[in-house]
C-alpha cells in the first residue's frame, strides 16, 4: 500500500521527531516487581508508558535503516524491514490515548500484532546482510568499513530484543492463570539444569535429522539450583551453543571409529552470576578465527539456507547470526557469552547470567 506523499512526509517528519527523544530502560527487577501485581490500574500504566516508549524505540530503528553504509539500505530485504518498523510506528502513533481498561485491552492487541509482524526480522536482515556481502565482498576478507554495519546489527538487534521484552512482557501480564513463580515472560523460580535438559533435547534431535546420529550431552550442577530470568532468551541461548558443539563433534568424528565423546554442560552457582559452560571436544577453532565468530556474517556452514523458499525450520548450520545474537541476549540483562577455544581438542562457551537483575537494559 503506497501512503499519498503529504502523509508519507509527516509520517517521516513524526519519525525524525521521535526518534530523537531519550529512551527509557527498565531492569529484569523493575519488571519483576512491577508485575506481580498485574492489577488493572498497572496495566494501564504499563500500557500507557509503551505508548509513549515504543515509538520512540521503533522511530530510533527505521531511521538507522534509512542509512547504511555500503547501500545496504536500498536491499529489497532491508526495506522490507524499514516499512515493517514504518507500519508499527504508525499504528502506534495513531492509535488513541490510552485511558481505560477498553483502551488498554485494545492496545494490548494491536502490540501483539506488532510483534507477530516482527517475527521474520532476523531472518530477513540475515538475507539482506547477505546479498550485499555476495555481491560486495566476495572474498574471505571484509573490506574496511564493514565494521560499522557490525555495530549497526549489534545496536539493531540489542534494540529488538528490548522492543520484544517490553511487548511480550505486557502482553504475557494479562494470562489469566499464570504458572506460579512466573510474571509475565520472568520465571521467577528457573531451573538452569531443567532449561539445559530441554534446549539440549531440541538440538540433539535436529543433529538427528541432520546427521542420522548425534553426540550424548551430560548435564553436571545442582538439580535444586533456581534464579530468576526469561525462560525463552535462555533456551535460545543454550539451543544455540549446543547446537554448535553438536555439529563440530559430530563433523569431526563422523568418519572415525573413536568413541564419540559427550558434549558437557556445567552449571555453576555464584553470587553475582549463574554461569553455564558447555564444553565440547569438536576440534576448536583456529586463534586467527576466533575475533571472527561474533561477527554477522561469519557462518562455517558451506552454502547458506535460501531465504526466499519456505524455510524449513532450523538447520545445524545457520546464517552466522547465532553466536552475535546470544551475546546480545546474554548482555540484555547485565550478562555475557565468552567463547574458549583450544585449536585441535575443542570449545568452551562460557554464558554468564547476572543473578542480581539489577542492571538496565542497554540502550542502543
Amino acid at each position: 500500500m503506497m501512503a499519498s506523499e503529504p502523509v508519507a512526509r509527516a509520517v517521516a517528519e513524526e519519525v525524525g521527531r521521535w526518534g530523537s527523544m531519550k529512551q527509557t530502560g527498565v531492569s529484569l527487577r523493575y519488571m519483576m516487581e512491577f508485575g506481580s501485581v498485574p492489577t488493572d490500574r498497572n496495566l494501564l500504566l504499563s500500557a500507557q508508558f509503551l505508548q509513549k516508549e515504543l515509538p520512540i524505540r521503533i522511530a530510533r530503528r527505521a531511521l538507522e535503516l534509512e542509512s547504511l553504509p555500503f547501500g545496504l539500505s536500498a536491499k529489497p530485504a532491508i526495506l522490507k524491514v524499514r516499512d515493517w518498523y514504518l507500519d508499527s510506528f504508525r499504528d502506534i502513533r495513531y492509535f488513541p490515548e490510552v485511558r481505560n481498561r477498553d483502551d488498554e485491552l485494545a492496545f494490548t492487541q494491536m502490540i501483539k500484532m506488532i510483534k507477530v509482524r516482527h517475527n521474520n526480522v532476523v531472518p530477513t536482515m540475515a538475507l539482506g546482510v547477505q546479498q550485499l556481502k555476495n555481491e560486495q565482498f566476495s572474498s574471505r576478507k571484509l573490506p574496511p568499513g564493514f565494521d560499522e554495519i557490525h555495530g549497526f546489527l549489534d545496536r539493531f538487534y540489542m534494540s529488538r530484543i528490548g522492543i520484544r521484552m517490553l511487548i511480550g512482557q505486557h502482553v504475557a501480564l494479562h494470562e489469566p492463570e499464570p504458572q506460579p513463580g512466573v510474571i509475565g515472560l520472568i520465571n521467577t523460580k528457573l531451573s538452569p539444569i531443567q532449561v539445559a535438559q530441554i534446549a539440549s533435547e531440541d538440538a540433539r534431535s535436529i543433529c538427528m535429522r541432520e546427521y542420522g546420529s548425534a553426540p550424548d550431552i551430560n548435564i553436571y550442577g545442582d538439580q535444586n539450583l533456581t534464579f530468576p530470568y526469561v525462560t525463552s532468551h535462555l533456551h535460545l541461548m543454550l539451543f544455540e551453543l549446543v547446537k554448535n558443539s553438536l555439529r563440530a563433534v559430530q563433523e569431526r568424528y563422523m568418519n572415525s571409529d573413536k568413541d564419540v565423546p559427550p558434549v558437557r554442560i556445567i552449571v555453576a552457582d555464584g553470587t553475582e552470576d549463574v554461569t553455564i559452560k558447555v564444553s565440547d571436544e569438536g576440534g576448536g577453532i583456529r586463534r586467527s578465527g576466533l575475533p571472527r565468530i561474533f561477527t554477522y556474517l561469519y557462518s562455517t556452514a558451506k552454502n547458506l539456507p535460501d531465504m526466499e523458499g519456505p524455510s524449513e525450520g532450523v538447520t545445524m548450520a545457520g546464517y552466522g547470526f547465532g553466536l552475535p545474537v546470544s551475546r546480545l541476549y546474554a548482555r540484555y540483562f547485565g550478562g555475557d557469552l565468552q567463547i574458549i577455544s583450544m585449536e585441535g581438542y575443542g570449545t568452551d562457551a562460557y554464558l554468564h547470567l547476572s543473578r542480581l537483575g539489577d542492571s538496565e537494559e542497554p540502550l542502543p
